[in-house]
Parts: structure tokens; C-alpha cells; sequence
């Protein structure tokens, strides 16, 4: 039994490092702009304690093709990002503004290999969804806005990278109703581990 395990875990690890090169998945850890100008007005006007959350959480899939040589690659990628809450409390009430976006980009790599730093640059489109919750009550609505996206990264080895990546979003308030739910536009970066198979 315990051989048949050695076999199954060296398959399981040797395997995609024989193969990594043209899929991925990355875990993403950033920060960027965050404008709660909604919730910043109601805690202007009302007091209460105001929470602003700068972080998010992501997951990324990816596909690279490779160009005219190794080094030159197109890669296309699509992910979700999970922002972290803003609330605001006044008395009793509480105000919760949650978003979350599916940014995809479209982007050149300049790949230089294992224990290399490679690079990359690229434009896409991010689908935003924000939801503002009081009590029983919400308004929610979803915007799509374009970003640019440059970034670099270090291949320990075939199958992992840790890259850092920047992103700048045009025009991510999302407002209905005469209430700005969430406004995400400015820099972003995110620190990112990268898994190719």
C-alpha cells in the first residue's frame, strides 16, 4: 500500500512538471482604490463608525500561446476577485457595501524561463458587481469597465511563480439610483502565486 501511494504522489508531482507550460492557476492577495462615497456621505452626515476594506482575495485561470520563439508568448486569463466589506454602523443600523469583479485580460509575456524574471503587459475588461444591505433592504447593480494590467514575475520552477501584478481601472463607479454602491477606479496590485500544468 504505502508503495502504491509513492507512485501516485510521484505521478501527481512529476507529471506536471514535465508538461507545465501553456495552463495555469493563480491565488491572488491585493489591495487597491476603494471610494465608499455612499457610505462616506451617510457617515458625514449621521456619525457612526466608518470601515473601509482596501484588500480583496482572487483566483485567476490562464492560457498562454507561444509566438515566434519560446520567450514570446499571448496570454489570455480570467479570474475573480473577492473585495473586502466596507460597513458602516450608526446607532443600531448597519450598512454593508460587498463587490466582487471577473477581470479579463488579454496580454504580451515576455517569458525568460526558470530563475528568470518575466514580464507582462495587457488590457482587458472587468465585470463588477456591488450590493449595498441595510437591514432587509439592498440595491445592487453590475457595470463592466476596461483595465490595463502590467506585471512580473519569478519562476521558482516549472510548475510555480510568484508574481506582482498592477492593474488601473477607467471608470469603476458603479451608481444607481443616485447611490454609488462602489467606485474601484485608480491602481490596483496584488501579490500572486502562480501554478502551471
Amino acid at each position: 500500500m504505502k508503495k502504491l501511494v509513492i507512485t501516485v504522489l510521484a505521478v501527481l508531482f512529476i507529471s506536471p512538471a514535465a508538461m507545465a507550460n501553456d495552463w495555469g492557476l493563480g491565488v491572488k492577495l491585493g489591495a487597491g482604490e476603494n471610494d465608499p462615497k455612499t457610505l462616506k456621505e451617510g457617515h458625514s452626515k449621521n456619525g457612526g463608525e466608518l470601515d473601509k476594506n482596501y484588500g480583496y482575495l482572487g483566483l485567476e485561470a490562464f492560457h498562454e500561446w507561444t509566438l515566434d520563439n519560446e520567450a514570446n508568448k499571448l496570454g489570455l486569463k480570467a479570474g475573480l476577485d473577492v473585495y473586502g466589506e466596507n460597513t458602516l454602523k450608526v446607532g443600531t443600523s448597519k450598512f454593508e457595501e460587498t463587490t466582487y469583479s471577473f477581470p479579463i485580460s488579454v496580454y504580451y509575456k515576455r517569458d525568460n524561463g526558470v530563475k528568470n524574471i518575466s514580464w507582462f503587459a495587457g488590457a482587458g475588461a472587468t465585470i463588477l458587481h456591488s450590493k449595498i444591505e441595510a437591514g432587509e433592504n439592498s440595491i445592487r447593480k453590475t457595470k463592466v469597465f476596461p483595465h490595463v494590467t502590467v506585471g512580473a514575475e519569478y519562476r521558482f520552477t516549472r510548475v510555480f511563480a510568484l508574481g506582482l501584478d498592477a492593474r488601473y481601472n477607467f471608470s469603476a463607479k458603479v451608481k444607481k439610483e443616485g447611490v454609488v454602491l462602489s467606485d474601484r477606479s485608480g491602481f490596483g496590485a496584488a501579490l500572486t502565486g502562480r501554478f502551471y500544468f
